[in-house]
């Protein structure tokens, strides 16, 4: 099978076109990764703190190089390119410390003499599965912990983000990283799925139904697994926020990057007397939009599936009150997107879409807000919108999201501390920060008892 990959602005542009190498080889792949992780283990701290150093470096040297990469393949928006990339050494920075980091606890022994101490240890081979819409920066932000602890890396990308992940792994092994360490093979579900069944942790980061499939096999073989699904993100706005400033994050978190990330914000829930100024001022927003900041989605598909949402939901009921359309233009473009009156049992109310496509609500107090805002099977980010104290702390305790944001966009994201999201969205451990660096090791128990003699 030929793994293609397009320009989302330029469907006549072809990027990369290469064979898919099918469960054989990734077995193999694996094979061979397990046996450099043996070194590459015994290396040392020093060894793989300097290798992944090296690499952050590799991607500052290459950061123009990258970021026009990532506008060509994924259509990101040239500014949020350059920030992936900025974020992409940082990571690699920030994870070539912790080789250096304890790596257990010394306890003292219940009675008598001896030692007993803990002791965190790699599995292996890492299998990683990532998506798309952060071409280097998801990959990174797996691969450094499961490197940094003495893993080795076998990534399979999204088809769509060949060209970024082959590029990145280039570099990568330039810098004097073993082949074997990190190694990236195309491919579609064959590959996936050999390297689910293959690999001694896994981690993925995707849509919902294939990421169920995931932890499915990974636990089945009673590997470690952790998985990024769906979320359907929301921003709750009081009537005391700054109205203008909560628009203009809200826009943000709606249209940047065309709504293609797992934290885009697709609920805007307005509280009381905040439900007018707001919409007006979202509109607005959304209207002052432009490809600097949104770009097209990714595939016909994805414009397709979104605009069909659309239809169906005005069919419905629904009003529009910002965009709807498709710009008479090449690209994979959808405008910018605000409805309200959606039905409740339409998809757009209770189903991720991944697109610039948000639904207005209005709800009568804070009480009410945090139940819709919770009233969905997979939340990852919310943000909150107020001056109150009281109503961000009330807000911090009781909405169910993994990570809640007051007066800032639902898609910021901080790698260095704990990321994922709640009921449906993650599952498994978090990603990210040192909660990553556990993922990929696990405990031993070591106890020490004198051997006897003088």
């Amino acid at each position: 099978m030929i793994i293609s990959s397009y320009n989302p602005a330029d469907p006549s542009d072809l990027v990369i076109a290469v064979e898919g190498l099918g469960a054989e080889a990734v077995r193999e792949s694996v094979a061979r990764a397990r046996t450099a992780q043996r070194d590459w283990l015994a290396a040392g701290a020093g060894a793989r703190s300097a290798a992944l150093g090296r690499i952050a470096d590799a991607v500052d040297a290459h950061a123009d190089e990258l970021a026009a990469l990532i506008v060509r393949e994924v259509g990101k928006p040239l500014a949020e390119a350059r920030g992936e990339v900025a974020r992409t050494a940082a990571i690699w920075r920030y994870y070539a410390q912790a080789p250096y980091a304890p790596g257990g606890e010394v306890h003292e022994t219940a009675g008598g003499p001896g030692l007993l101490l803990t002791r965190r240890r790699p599995y292996g081979v890492a299998g990683l599965i990532t998506p798309w819409n952060f071409p280097l920066a998801i990959p990174t932000w797996k691969a450094a912990p499961a490197l940094a602890v003495g893993n080795t890396v076998v990534l399979k990308p999204a088809p769509e983000a060949t060209a970024c992940a082959l590029r990145l792994a280039e570099l990568a092994v330039q810098t004097g990283l073993p082949a074997e360490a990190f190694a990236v093979l195309p491919g579609g579900a064959e590959e996936g799925e050999a390297l689910v069944a293959s690999a001694d942790v896994v981690s993925f980061t995707g849509s919902t139904g294939v990421g169920r499939a995931v932890v499915r096999a990974a636990t089945g073989r009673g590997v470690p697994v952790q998985a990024e699904l769906g979320g359907l993100n929301a921003a709750l706005v009081l009537p005391d926020a700054d109205v203008e400033l909560a628009a203009a994050h809200i826009a943000a978190a709606i249209a940047g990057y065309a709504g293609q990330k797992c934290t885009a914000t697709s609920r805007v829930i307005a509280v009381g007397a905040a439900y007018e100024p707001l919409r007006e001022a979202l509109v607005k927003a959304l209207a002052a939009v432009d490809d600097a900041v949104c770009g097209p989605v990714i595939n016909a598909a994805a414009r397709d599936r979104l605009t069909g949402a659309v239809a169906t939901a005005v069919a419905a009921g629904a009003r529009v009150l910002a965009g709807g359309g498709v710009p008479e233009r090449p690209g994979w473009y959808v405008e910018p997107t605000l409805l309200a009156d959606v039905p409740a049992e339409h998809p757009l109310a209770s189903e991720e879409f991944f697109g610039p496509i948000a639904v207005l609500h209005a709800a009568a107090d804070l009480d009410q807000a945090i139940a819709l805002a919770n009233d969905t099977p997979h939340s990852l980010a919310t943000s909150v919108h107020t001056r109150g104290l009281d109503a961000a702390l009330a807000a911090a305790d009781r909405l169910d999201a993994g990570m809640i944001r007051v007066n800032a966009p639902s898609s910021g994201v901080d790698f260095h501390l704990p990321f994922g999201g709640a009921k449906g969205a993650s599952h498994g451990e978090r990603e990210q920060g040192r909660a990553a660096l556990e993922f990929y090791t696990a405990s031993r128990t070591i106890s020490v008892l004198p051997g006897g003699g003088a």
